[in-house]
C-alpha cells in the first residue's frame, strides 16, 4: 500500500532503508495511478522542442542581470575618471544594483505567483530599457546610481521567474539537468560580459556598452511577447483562485501584494541554511572577480580594458562547465537514493552533489590565489590565477546548481517565491559585504582578504553537510509548505 504525501518520514543514513513514521515530514513518492496521471499531463502541456525554446528563452532573459553587472566591473576606472570619482565610490553602484535586483527578485516572485510568469516579464522588462538608456546617458554620480537601480530592478526578475519557468515545465527528475543548462546558458554573462564590456570601453566608450543593453532589452520584450505563453500550472495562480472563490478583482490596478513575504520562507531551517551557504560560497566570486582590475590587474600590470575583461573568461567558462554538469549528476543522485530507499523521495539527497565544490573547489581556488597574487612574479602567477578562476567558477556552480534545484523541488507551487527569497536574501547580504571587499584588500592585503573567504567558504560546507544529514529534522520544525513527489 502506497504511503500518503504526509507521511513523515526519519532520516536515513547512508546505505539504510528508511521506514516511514508519522514523527516527521518527508514527502515520499506515490504511486498512486491517478494522482501520478494528472501529474504527468501537466508536464506533457509543452512538447520537447517547445520546452527547449522555453528554455532558450528564460536562458536569455537570465542572462541580462548577469550582462549588466560584468560588463560594468571592468569598466570601472574609466567611469569613475569620466566621471571624476573613485574606483571605490563607483562600485558602490554594484552593491546598489545587487540591493535593487534582490528586491525585484522578491516583487516579480510574489506577482508571477499571483499573474502568472509572463505579466512579469512584460512589466519589468521595459523598465531595463529605460534603465539602460539612463546609464549610458549619466552625468554625475547620482544619475548613475538611480539609473543602474532602475535598470537592475528591471532585469531581476530574469533569475527567480525563470526558475519558476523551469519548475513549472520540467518534472522532479529532469529538473536538475534543465536548471543546470539554465544557468550554464545564463552564466554565459560571467564568461563574455567583462570581456565585452572590457572590449566597449577600450575602444569605444562604456557608454556604448550601456546603451547596448538596451537594445538587447528590447529584444528580449519582443521574443516573450511573441513565444513565452502563461506557464503556471492551470488553477495555481492566485488570481485563478481568487476568481473561483467568487472574490472580486480590481480593474483598474492590480492586487497589492507584499513583495518581501516570500522572504518568510526562510523561517525553514532547510531554505534558510541553503541560503546561507549559497552566500558564503558566492562570496568567493565576489571575492576574486569584483576587484580584479587592482589585484590581478595592477600586479601583472595588465591595464588595457579589454585584457581585463578577457581575465574574467576562465571563471565564466568554469561556470558553463560546472552548472549543467552539477545539475545532471544531481538528478542521477536523487533518483539512486530514491531507489537505494525503495522509492522514498528525500530531498535533501540533490544537496550531494554540492560538497565537492563547498569542500575543495571554491576554498582552495580563492585561497591560492590570494597566495599566488601576493607571492607569484610574471606570466606563471598570471596563468596560474586564470586556473584558479577556472576551479572556483565549476567549484561556485557545483554548489549553486543543485541548490537551485533543490529550492524548486522543496517549494515547487511556490517555485519563484523561495528562488526569490533565497536570490533576495543572498543579495542584500551581498551588497554589504562587496561595497567592504576593496577596502579589505588595500587595508590587510590580498592574502588576508581571501584566507578569510576560504574560510567563509568551508564554513558553508559544514552548513550545506548539516542540512544533508538532518534535512527531515529541519523540516519538521517549520513546514512551509513543502511539496510532496506527487505535485513535483
Amino acid at each position: 500500500m502506497s504511503p500518503s504525501p504526509s507521511t513523515r518520514l526519519p532520516y536515513s543514513s547512508p546505505g539504510v532503508q528508511a521506514q516511514p513514521t508519522d514523527t516527521e515530514r518527508t514527502p515520499l513518492l506515490n504511486d498512486n495511478s491517478a494522482i501520478k496521471l494528472t501529474h504527468e499531463e501537466v508536464y506533457r502541456r509543452f512538447s520537447p522542442s517547445q520546452k527547449r525554446v522555453l528554455l532558450a528563452l528564460v536562458s536569455a532573459s537570465g542572462l541580462l542581470p548577469f550582462f549588466i553587472s560584468g560588463t560594468f566591473v571592468p569598466s570601472i576606472p574609466q567611469i569613475a575618471k569620466d566621471l571624476n570619482s573613485t574606483g571605490p565610490v563607483v562600485s558602490l553602484a554594484i552593491s546598489l544594483s545587487i540591493l535593487a535586483a534582490s528586491l525585484g527578485g522578491l516583487i516579480g516572485s510574489s506577482y508571477s505567483t499571483f499573474y502568472g510568469r509572463r505579466p512579469v516579464y512584460l512589466v519589468t522588462l521595459p523598465l531595463l530599457i529605460v534603465g539602460s538608456a539612463g546609464v549610458s546617458l549619466a552625468r554625475n554620480i547620482p544619475e548613475l546610481m538611480i539609473c543602474r537601480f532602475i535598470q537592475a530592478l528591471g532585469a531581476s526578475p530574469g533569475m527567480s521567474v525563470g526558475a519558476g519557468v523551469i519548475g513549472d515545465i520540467y518534472k522532479l527528475e529532469e529538473r536538475g539537468q534543465a536548471m543546470g543548462i539554465y544557468l550554464a546558458a545564463s552564466l554565459l554573462g560571467p564568461a563574455l560580459a567583462p570581456l565585452v564590456g572590457g572590449t566597449a570601453a577600450h575602444y569605444a566608450s562604456w557608454r556604448i556598452m550601456q546603451f547596448s543593453l538596451g537594445v538587447c532589452g528590447v529584444a528580449t520584450f519582443i521574443s516573450t511577447i511573441l513565444f513565452l505563453p502563461e506557464t503556471s500550472h492551470p488553477g495555481t495562480r492566485g488570481i485563478d483562485k481568487l476568481i473561483a472563490s467568487g472574490k472580486r478583482i480590481p480593474q483598474w490596478r492590480p492586487v497589492i501584494l507584499n513583495p518581501f513575504s516570500p522572504l518568510w520562507l526562510l523561517k525553514s531551517p532547510n531554505l534558510f541554511l541553503v541560503a546561507i551557504s549559497g552566500y558564503l560560497i558566492l562570496l568567493t566570486d565576489y571575492v576574486l572577480l569584483m576587484p580584479l582590475a587592482y589585484t590581478i590587474g595592477v600586479r601583472y600590470n595588465i591595464k588595457n580594458e579589454a585584457l581585463i575583461g578577457a581575465c574574467f573568461l576562465p571563471a565564466g567558462l568554469g561556470n558553463m562547465i560546472g552548472a549543467p554538469l552539477a545539475g545532471r549528476i544531481s538528478d542521477k543522485i536523487v533518483t539512486r537514493w530514491r531507489e537505494k530507499r525503495g522509492g522514498v523521495w528525500y530531498p535533501e539527497d540533490r544537496l550531494r552533489a554540492t560538497l565537492s565544490g563547498a569542500l575543495f573547489f571554491v576554498p582552495v581556488s580563492v585561497l591560492v590565489s590570494g597566495l599566488l597574487t601576493e607571492y607569484v612574479h610574471g606570466k606563471l602567477g598570471l596563468v596560474l590565477n586564470l586556473f584558479c578562476l577556472f576551479l572556483n567558477g565549476i567549484g561556485v556552480d557545483i554548489v549553486l546548481s543543485p541548490s537551485a534545484a533543490y529550492n524548486v523541488d522543496l517549494m515547487h507551487s511556490r517555485s519563484a517565491e523561495a528562488m526569490a527569497a533565497n536570490n533576495g536574501f543572498r543579495s542584500i547580504i551581498m551588497s554589504l559585504s562587496i561595497a567592504a571587499i576593496l577596502p579589505m584588500i588595500n587595508t590587510y592585503g590580498v592574502v588576508f582578504t581571501n584566507t578569510i573567504s576560504a574560510i567563509l567558504a568551508w564554513i558553508g560546507f559544514v552548513i550545506l553537510w548539516a542540512t544533508i544529514r538532518h534535512g527531515a529534522q529541519l523540516r519538521a520544525i517549520v513546514d512551509v509548505g513543502f511539496s510532496t513527489a506527487n505535485n513535483n
